[in-house]
C-alpha cells in the first residue's frame, strides 16, 4: 500500500499541564477517552495506526469498511477511536477490541461500534500533504473535507472546538465526569510529528472520600501496599471502585497493624474485587477485607463505568467523615448535555 505519508509517521503528542494556557494563538478541544489513532486512506486500502505505530486494522473492521466507503479518494487523517454507549462513552468496551479472536471483535463490532472522531487533516483528498501548514489553515481544510465527506456517515465525527475558554468552563460544567480533559493547541504552528511544544492537555482533578472496603499486601512483603476503596449505592451496598497505593513509605507498618485489626467479612457488600476489571492481574483476589469504619480522601482524574479510571493519589484519611457518607453522588453529575451529544456539535 502507497500513502501521502508513511505508517509509522509519529502523531504530535500533548505536554500534561496544570493550568490551561490562554491567548489568541490557542484553540482547545475536548479530550476524548479513547484510542489516538492515525487513519491513511488510498482508494480502497486504509491502514489505522495506534499512537505507538501499532495496526488496528483487526481490531476495528467497521472503521476500515467506513473509511473504505468514505467518498474521498484518498486522505490521512488524526483522530481518537471511542465505542459509544448509551449517553456517554465506554473505554472498556474499547478495551474489550484488542482480543486475539476475530470472531470475537466482529461480534462487539457489531453490537457496540466504534466511532472516529477527527481533530486533524494531514493529507487532503488530493494527497496534498497538511503537515507543514499552520492549524488555523488545517482546521479550515478540516471543516471543508468533513462537510463533504462525513455527511450522513455516523462511524465519523468531527471533534467540536473553540477559541473561548468560557466554552471550555461549559464543558466542564455540563459534561463533568464524563470528560476526560481538554486539549489546548497552537493554531500558529504546523503539525509537529512526534512532538509536545505545540500541544497541551489538560485534566481537572477532583478528590472525593472513599471508604476502605480492603486492602492487598506489597509483594513479597508482610506490610499494606494498596488500599481498596469503596463507594456506597443508593441501596446502601459498598461497590469496588478503585485503590490507593501512594501510602507514605514510613507509615505503613504501623497502617499494616491498624488495618489487621479490622479484618472482617465481607469488604464490599456489593461489587467486590477481583471481578472483571481492566487492572486486573492474578493477584486480583488476594486481598483482606476490612470492617467499614476507614475513610480515605483521595485525588482522581477521571470516573467512568463505577469505577476510577487510574490509580488515585492518596491524600489523608477522614476520621470526621462518616462511612455512609461516602456515596457515588460525589462522582455524579447533573449533565446539561450528554457526551455523545456533544459529538454532534462542532464548538464555536
Amino acid at each position: 500500500m502507497t500513502f501521502a505519508l508513511p505508517t509509522d509517521y509519529a502523531p504530535m503528542e500533548a505536554k500534561l499541564v496544570t493550568t490551561l494556557p490562554e491567548g489568541p494563538q490557542w484553540q482547545y478541544e475536548p479530550k476524548w477517552d479513547g484510542f489516538r489513532c492515525l487513519a491513511f486512506k488510498n482508494g480502497a486500502d486504509v491502514d489505522l495506526r495506534s499512537k505507538a505505530g501499532q495496526p488496528f486494522n483487526r481490531y476495528f473492521p467497521e472503521i476500515v469498511a467506513a473509511l473504505q466507503t468514505l467518498p474521498v479518494p484518498q486522505c490521512v487523517l488524526d483522530g481518537e477511536l471511542v465505542v459509544p454507549q448509551g449517553d456517554t462513552l465506554s473505554f472498556d468496551e474499547l478495551l474489550m477490541r484488542i482480543h486475539p479472536a476475530e470472531s470475537r471483535v466482529r461480534k462487539l463490532a457489531r453490537e457496540h461500534p466504534a466511532v472516529y472522531i477527527v481533530f486533524d487533516l494531514l493529507v487532503d483528498e488530493d494527497g496534498t500533504p497538511l503537515v507543514g501548514r499552520p492549524l488555523a489553515q488545517r482546521r479550515i481544510e478540516l471543516e471543508r473535507f468533513a462537510g463533504k465527506a462525513f455527511d450522513e456517515r455516523p462511524a465519523f465525527r468531527l471533534s467540536p472546538m473553540t477559541h473561548r475558554r468560557t466554552d471550555v468552563d461549559r464543558w466542564f460544567d455540563s459534561l463533568g465526569a464524563e470528560l476526560d480533559g481538554v486539549i489546548a493547541k497552537r493554531t500558529d504552528l504546523p503539525y509537529r510529528t512526534g512532538d509536545r511544544t505545540g500541544m497541551q492537555k489538560f485534566k481537572r482533578m477532583r478528590t472525593a472520600d472513599c471508604v476502605v472496603g480492603g486492602f492487598r499486601y506489597g509483594t513479597s512483603t508482610g506490610v499494606v501496599g494498596s488500599l481498596l476503596l469503596g463507594l456506597f449505592d443508593d441501596d446502601g451496598l459498598l461497590h469496588h471502585v478503585g485503590f490507593t497505593s501512594n501510602i507514605p513509605r514510613d507509615d505503613r507498618t504501623a497502617l499494616t497493624a491498624k488495618l489487621e485489626q479490622l479484618i472482617e467479612q465481607p469488604g464490599f457488600t456489593g461489587r467486590a474485587p477481583g471481578g472483571p476489571s481492566r487492572w486486573s492481574t492474578e493477584r486480583s483476589g488476594e486481598w483482606q477485607p476490612l470492617r467499614n469504619s476507614l475513610v480515605v480522601e483521595v485525588r482522581y482524574d477521571h470516573f467512568s463505568a463505577g469505577r476510577f479510571r487510574h490509580g488515585t493519589s492518596f491524600l489523608r484519611f477522614r476520621p470526621d467523615k462518616a462511612p455512609a457518607q461516602c456515596t457515588f453522588d460525589q462522582v455524579r453529575h447533573e449533565a446539561a448535555a450528554t457526551l455523545v451529544a456533544s459529538l454532534a456539535a462542532a464548538g464555536g
